[in-house]
């Protein structure tokens, strides 16, 4: 049985709940946690139920405790308010949502590196998610990271309590070069900096960018799996933020069965640039840049060309 408490978000989607449900029942935590928000309308009742059925069939030695909101709340606060529930609840926990499909050893990989980093303030959290695209980065079964990806991931009470839901001092950072301190690349900086410009004035109804914001804040990483352990199932006209085609859907896992830790602790520069350029749009976002900025000098060129052949 699994020692390490499992926190399992839901809300609408009684089908991929079942999928992620069997993946937790395999493992058979000692304690599951279910987060589930409400209904956004009467017809969407039906299938919140569907889905808070679901957790019902707990059918092995574990203490089920439930955080059900009958009001629809949204990612943001139903994501935010569960995971602060949790963290009062337990000091630790593996956190899946409804369309986050773990590998097997997923649950063995985050535990062990729970046990290993617990006492460690700069490791804020362990993820299950690679998105390398099978590019080998370390020799070691994980790498650091100063990225947080939560489709799949654990973490600690002492890490969760610096999460900050409002970006409270997101002004004053923004213009002391607090973003610089992370991102030596300028797209990264000005794309950061557009994400949570977008996430303070409240633009997107999300709790994830606050989590990266409050590990940076710490000067915390993250640790990547060599081998992505986490197949995302969700992407389709229902889900909240993943919808339409994407290479990141349904990424095949590859099992870690034996962790070799890394002897250091140190980013992997290499594996957060690819995650940047191709993750998050980096490499479109400079090659963009570098054809403005080639349309502008030819159009200086021509300008400065024609000038002497103008009368006005």
């Amino acid at each position: 049985m699994l020692n390490t408490p499992v926190a399992l978000i839901i809300f609408n989607r009684p089908d991929l709940t079942k999928t992620v449900f069997q993946k937790i029942r395999e493992a058979k935590p000692k304690t599951l946690l279910v987060i589930a928000d409400g209904p956004r309308n009467p017809e969407e009742s039906v299938k919140c139920e569907q889905a808070r059925a679901v957790v019902e069939q707990v059918d092995w030695d574990c203490h089920l405790i439930k955080n059900y909101s009958e009001v629809n709340l949204g990612c943001k606060r139903r994501v935010s308010s569960g995971l602060n529930w949790v963290f009062s609840e337990v000091e630790e926990a593996i956190i899946l949502e409804d369309d986050c499909v773990p590998a097997k050893s997923f649950f063995n990989f985050c535990e062990t590196l729970l046990n290993h980093y617990r006492y460690n303030p700069q490791i804020m959290m362990i993820s299950g998610d690679n998105f390398q695209k099978g590019h080998k980065r370390t020799p070691y079964s994980y790498y650091f990271s100063k990225y947080f990806h939560v489709w799949g991931w654990a973490s600690w009470r002492r890490a969760w309590k610096y999460y900050d839901i409002k970006l409270e001092n997101w002004l004053e950072d923004k213009h002391s070069g607090f973003v610089e301190s992370i991102f030596k690349d300028p797209y990264e900086c000005q794309y950061w900096t557009t994400i949570l410009d977008s996430v303070f004035n409240e633009s997107i109804d999300t709790w994830d960018y606050q989590w990266l914001y409050s590990c940076w804040k710490q000067q915390g990483l993250s640790i990547i799996p060599e081998t992505n352990l986490i197949s995302n199932i969700g992407f389709g006209e229902e889900a909240s933020h993943t919808c339409g085609e994407s290479p990141w859907s349904r990424l095949p896992v590859v099992e870690i069965l034996q962790i070799k830790h890394p002897p250091i602790i140190q980013v992997n520069q290499r594996a957060d640039r690819y995650t940047f350029d191709y993750h998050y749009g980096g490499k479109i976002i400079r090659e963009s840049n570098s054809l403005i900025f080639k349309a502008k000098a030819e159009i200086k060129r021509l300008a400065k060309f024609l000038k002497p052949h103008i009368k006005i």
